[in-house]
């Protein structure tokens, strides 16, 4: 039965992940969705910028903290091994939520293209930067990564292999794709407002420095195979990649 049940949480919360991460192209794309990142009645300037910025915080301080080797072998002494990817990706879209549910629009804008053809561009540009995101996963266990396959091994009793260390891909000629996704998704605006400006400096931000906390894991992890792929591939701009170590 526990079995049963840690394989339906590890469902559910990949389900809640799915679903806000459909919302969240509407949401920064002001597409479709019921709310948007320039959405609803604009407040008073101050309180609305603390209060994104509080959202933002609180986002960015859960997706840091949670992640980080020395909180999940403190984490895991109260939480089963085989559900902390999942408890850690429910959190993530919890928080998600909240700052969808309590965003704050600030509609002033900063700038616009009206051209067609530039329009049309930025769309695009958007469009392949979620599309990024979303091949970035598979490309690196997408199911590992939403802690799905974490439940199912519990589940049917088998043992997850170690990681081994892969470059597929995009992981040819940038180090982060999956960052890289996000930020060209978030900036690639037609209409740029002070409201959507905010979210993309502070999000752009906070992926600058979880980069530098992430790297440091996997110096830790693989050692002198990702000092090489560092000095080989780009971090976070595409570039083609030195043969030489």
């Amino acid at each position: 039965m526990g079995k049963i049940l840690a394989f339906a949480y590890g469902v559910i919360s990949y389900a809640v992940f799915f679903a806000s991460f459909l919302y969240a192209i509407g949401f920064v794309g002001d597409l479709v969705v019921p709310k948007t990142i320039d959405s609803g009645v604009a407040g008073p300037l101050v309180p609305s910028l603390a209060i994104d910025a509080l959202l933002l915080g609180v986002f960015a301080i859960q997706h840091s903290v949670m992640a980080r080797p020395a909180f999940k072998a403190w984490w895991t002494q109260f939480v089963p091994k085989a559900v902390e990817r999942s408890t850690y990706v429910l959190l993530a879209s919890l928080a998600l939520v909240l700052l969808f549910w309590q965003w704050r629009p600030l509609p002033s804008v900063i700038w616009t293209v009206s051209a067609p053809a530039g329009v049309i561009a930025l769309w695009v540009l958007c469009a392949l930067g979620w599309l990024t995101v979303l091949s970035s996963t598979f490309l690196i266990n997408h199911f590992d990564l939403f802690g799905l396959r974490q439940v199912w091994a519990y589940a049917s009793g088998r043992e997850i292999p170690p990681q081994d260390f892969v470059t597929p891909l995009f992981y040819r000629v940038v180090r982060h794709p999956l960052y890289l996704g996000f930020i060209v998704a978030f900036w690639a605006a037609p209409t740029m407002t002070l409201g959507h400006l905010v979210f993309a400096i502070a999000t752009t931000a906070f992926i600058l420095i979880a980069i530098q906390f992430e790297e440091h894991d996997m110096v830790t992890l693989f050692g002198d195979a990702y000092r090489r792929y560092q000095r080989r591939v780009s971090m976070i701009v595409p570039w083609i990649p030195s043969s030489k170590d």
